[in-house]
């Protein structure tokens, strides 16, 4: 639809940007931390670029009370972040540690005094190693317990402090990507290990939010879902077909999930004919149903586009980590749908589609289909950026990327969309998992490459002072850049 006039952002809308532990932290070893399976994955050769780790990363944890005074400098209204479950505790359950604590109670204290939101990620893919070998982590029903006495401890040492919570960073991601592609720990590539995985996941992620509630937290809680809306490549009925299987497989399996507590039907009755689907154990359904979130975290980058794929055809192809466009696999779920190039849409080096449109059709999607409030707590652009020798960066193509994709949220808010807030990724610059230091997403950059972690120092780019603006108007220098 096509607005006269386009709504207002709401005045407490929270106006963010975000990170992840592992990609920022670094101090790896220090402070009582024990380890995590990415602190091991990484020194597994060939599994990131360059053979990059997150021992040191960005140093935030080091930094964070400069990092800090750059966001207030830039306005921000909200800082999403997560909290490394192993620093807290190191065995994953057992004794706290204090000092990995007192780090994110100073970081919450130190945004609070100036006026920044914090909002607390529990869990962003990096599960303790001890859980790990000890009953093998997500595989394990046990990990439940454990995630909901980790979350238990941390809602009572930060409550009344924190009013937004997301429980499970992209679920779907680190699910897939850890029992199916094997690009993330543990590294396998096991269909049934991967459904059952992940229903443990669902049952954690609904008893966190289930303690939340009996403990009287105040505030809103809710999972991040990496959630990209999927188009035909046509109007041919198999190709619409292979759309709807996308749509239904990739995202209504677990999102129907956080919000309904069962899974969609025909995914479920795919599983079954595979063999795959996961055991539904007595009281599993009525848990799912009572960690009904009060938003959905949406972490949108791109849409993807389908077109049939017989039983016999295209699988699982690879993926552009190096940054060289045009390298991506063909790739697909035989027999459900195949991905294809969208003709109408630009792509990142990294063959990333830019669909600032589908942003809007994502946000109406959710708001219809479940009823609830929408975050957007990651979107941004992974590209190249250079330090010219003035210490400049002009990133142009960054503040487009934003400023379209801002719109959008606009226009949505237009069509009745119920909107919390917008955090960008990334605040500085960091470690992007399998893609190394050049794939750069930050207002802040950082000098430091795959190879040398020089100094570390901060520089202002271009798109910082965009999104400055961007927030002291509370958005409504928008339609006047379009």
């Amino acid at each position: 639809m096509e607005h006269k006039r386009l709504s207002p952002f709401p005045a407490d809308f929270l106006w963010g940007s975000a990170s992840a532990a592992y990609q920022v932290e670094g101090a790896w070893d220090q402070g009582g931390k024990g380890p995590s399976v990415w602190d091991n994955f990484v020194r597994i050769p060939g599994k990131t670029f360059k053979e990059t780790t997150g021992d040191v990363a960005v140093d935030h944890y080091h930094k964070y009370k400069e990092d800090v005074a750059l966001m207030a400098e830039q306005g921000l209204k909200a800082y999403r972040f997560s909290i490394a479950w192993s620093r807290i505790l190191p065995e994953g359950s057992g004794a706290v540690n204090e000092e990995g604590l007192r780090f994110y109670e100073n970081l919450i204290d130190e945004l609070l005094a100036h006026q920044i939101e914090p909002v607390v990620t529990l869990y962003h893919w990096d599960i303790p190693q001890a859980l790990q070998d000890q009953y093998g982590g997500w595989e394990s029903r046990q990990v439940i317990a454990d995630f909901t006495n980790y979350a238990t401890l941390v809602f009572n040492r930060f409550k009344g402090k924190v009013k937004h919570w997301v429980t499970l960073n992209e679920q779907n991601v680190f699910i897939s990507h850890g029992y199916m592609l094997a690009t993330h720990p543990p590294g396998v590539s096991d269909p049934k290990r991967m459904y059952a995985a992940n229903h443990h996941a669902n049952l954690a992620n609904a008893s966190a939010i289930k303690a939340f509630r009996e403990l009287g937290v105040p505030g809103k809680i809710g999972p991040s879902f990496a959630y990209g809306p999927n188009y035909a490549i046509d109007s041919k009925p198999e190709n619409v077909l292979a759309a709807l299987n996308a749509e239904e497989y990739n995202a209504n399996f677990w999102m129907d999930v956080y919000m309904w507590g069962e899974y969609p039907k025909a995914v479920f009755t795919w599983l079954e004919e595979q063999g795959w689907a996961p055991d539904i154990l007595p009281g599993d359904t009525e848990l799912l149903k009572q960690g009904a979130p009060d938003f959905m975290g949406l972490n949108y980058y791109q849409t993807a586009t389908n077109a049939f794929n017989p039983i016999d055809g295209v699988g699982l192809g690879k993926m552009n980590t190096t940054g060289e466009k045009g390298t991506t696999e063909e790739q697909g779920i035989p027999g459900l749908f195949k991905n294809a190039a969208n003709p109408y849409l630009e792509k990142t080096n990294w063959d990333w589609e830019i669909d600032p449109t589908g942003l809007r059709i994502g946000l109406r999607r959710i708001a219809s289909r479940y009823r609830v409030p929408v975050f957007i707590t990651e979107n941004g652009l992974g590209e190249y950026d250079k330090l010219t020798a003035e210490s400049e960066i002009h990133d142009d193509y960054r503040i487009d990327y934003l400023r379209r994709h801002a719109l959008a949220i606009q226009e949505a808010i237009s069509d009745g969309v119920e909107m919390i807030g917008y955090c960008t990724w990334s605040f500085t610059d960091l470690l992007s998992w399998l893609n190394g230091y050049q794939k750069r997403y930050g207002f802040v950059f950082v000098d430091r490459d795959e190879a040398d972690e020089k100094d570390l120092k901060r520089y202002k780019k271009d798109s910082f002072y965009w999104y400055k603006k961007t927030i002291a108007a509370n958005g409504a220098n928008l339609i006047d850049e379009k």
